[in-house]
C-alpha cells in the first residue's frame, strides 16, 4: 500500500511538473513570436532619417570611449564574461559558476548615412562568445586569463598545484562589428536641443519607458528573424507536447 501510495505521489507530481513546464515553454514561444512579428512589422530606418518611437537599424559601431575586455584583451563597448569550476561533491559532479561580470558603455552606430548615440543599458544583448577556452591537468590558461585570475583572487592551480578544470567564456561588442539593433529613439540627452556634435543627430537609441523590447545583435535582420522562428517552433511545439502529455496522464491517473 506504501508503495502503491508512492508511485502515485510521484506520477502525479511528474504530471504536475510536465504540465507547468509545457505551460511555460508554450507562453515563451508567444512570447517570441510576438518580437518576431513586431521584427517584421518596423521598417529598417536609415539613421538620417529616424523618428521618435521604436525604431530598427542596422550599423556598425564606432566607439566614444573604449574598455578592454578582461578575457580576450579586445577593445570593445561592451563585454560579459563568465569564469567556471568543475566540482566534486560525493557522488554528484557540476561545473559552478565562480566569476562573472558584464560592461556596457554609450557608443555610436553609423550607417551611410549618419551616426547616432545608443545606451545600451537594458538591451538584450544576443552574440556568440568570442572567447571559449578551457583548462585542465597538463593544460594552463593562456598568460592574460593567469593574470585576470590573480587579479579578481581566483587560482586555476588546486591541491599540489595540479590545475583544476575550468571553462572560460566572454562575449564582447568591438568597434567595427555590425549590429542590428530594435529600440527606442528618444532625445539625446548628452546634447543640447538644437545642437549636433560630429554630425550626430540629437537622438539617442535606448530602452523606451512605454515599448520595453531592446534588443541588440550582431545578426542582420533576416538571421535574426531566423532564429526567433527557431525558438518560437520549439518552444510552441515542445510546451503543446507536455501540456498534451500531462493531460493524458491526468486522465490516466483519474480513471476508475
Amino acid at each position: 500500500m506504501i508503495n502503491m501510495t508512492s508511485g502515485l505521489f510521484q506520477f502525479v507530481t511528474l504530471t504536475i511538473f510536465a504540465l507547468g513546464a509545457g505551460i511555460f515553454f508554450f507562453v515563451t514561444g508567444l512570447r517570441w513570436l510576438s518580437r518576431k512579428r513586431l521584427i517584421e512589422n518596423t521598417p529598417t530606418s536609415k539613421i538620417r532619417s529616424l523618428a521618435m518611437g521604436l525604431v530598427e537599424i542596422f550599423g556598425e559601431i564606432v566607439p566614444r570611449e573604449k574598455f578592454t575586455a578582461p578575457l580576450s584583451g579586445n577593445d570593445c563597448v561592451y563585454y560579459k564574461y563568465q569564469i567556471e569550476e568543475y566540482r566534486s561533491s560525493g557522488k554528484s559532479s557540476r561545473w559552478v559558476e565562480i566569476d562573472a561580470g558584464e560592461q556596457r558603455s554609450i557608443f555610436y552606430a553609423k550607417d551611410e548615412t549618419g551616426m547616432v548615440f545608443v545606451n545600451p543599458d537594458g538591451a538584450q544583448i544576443e552574440i556568440p562568445p568570442g572567447v571559449e577556452l578551457s583548462s585542465g591537468i597538463r593544460k594552463d590558461p593562456p598568460e592574460n586569463i593567469k593574470l585576470f585570475l590573480k587579479s579578481r583572487g581566483l587560482s586555476y592551480e588546486g591541491f599540489l598545484g595540479i590545475n583544476k578544470s575550468m571553462r572560460f567564456k566572454e562575449w564582447h561588442l568591438a568597434p567595427g562589428d555590425k549590429v542590428y539593433i530594435m529600440g527606442t529613439a528618444s532625445d539625446n540627452p548628452l546634447v543640447a536641443d538644437g545642437r549636433a556634435q560630429r554630425g550626430v543627430e540629437d537622438i539617442m537609441i535606448m530602452r523606451g519607458e512605454h515599448e520595453k523590447f531592446y534588443y541588440i545583435s550582431d545578426k542582420p535582420e533576416k538571421a535574426v528573424l531566423k532564429s526567433l522562428q527557431r525558438r518560437v517552433l520549439g518552444s510552441l511545439i515542445g510546451g503543446g507536447f507536455l501540456i498534451v502529455a500531462a493531460v493524458i496522464l491526468w486522465i490516466f491517473i483519474l480513471r476508475p
